[in-house]
């Protein structure tokens, strides 16, 4: 492992989201691959909305599509906040960092703006 000392407090670089100038998540493999997999989905109904409108589609139907495809982004929000909030948030609230949650709140508005 690989650590850093940055104001006297020891970052690990293996933690959820570090405190330090560079901000990174570190997520395991498994909720990697679940999010890309959602991602990749999302991804594949925006190309098909796109071919929806190519052809004309009536626009109605093209909504509906948009919806989902909104639905399935919230989705993967959804699951990144949980794991923000129980991982990350959680650590640097251990290590007394308080501002997280008013990252925290802000990015709540920032979801329910949508």
């Amino acid at each position: 492992m690989n650590h850093e000392i940055n104001n006297e407090v020891q970052i690990n670089e293996d933690s959820c989201c570090s405190s330090s100038s560079e901000r990174k998540s570190h997520h395991s493999d498994e909720t990697k691959k679940n999010l890309i997999t959602r991602l990749n989905r999302v991804e594949g109904q925006i190309r098909g909305i796109k071919g929806l409108i190519e052809k004309d589609t009536y626009c109605d139907d093209v909504i509906t599509q948009i919806s989902a495809a909104q639905a399935a982004l919230n989705g993967v929000a959804k699951m990144l906040l949980e794991t923000h909030m129980k991982e990350c948030v959680a650590e640097r609230i251990q290590e007394g960092d308080l501002e997280v949650l008013d990252e925290v709140l802000i990015t709540i508005q920032k979801l329910m703006k949508k």
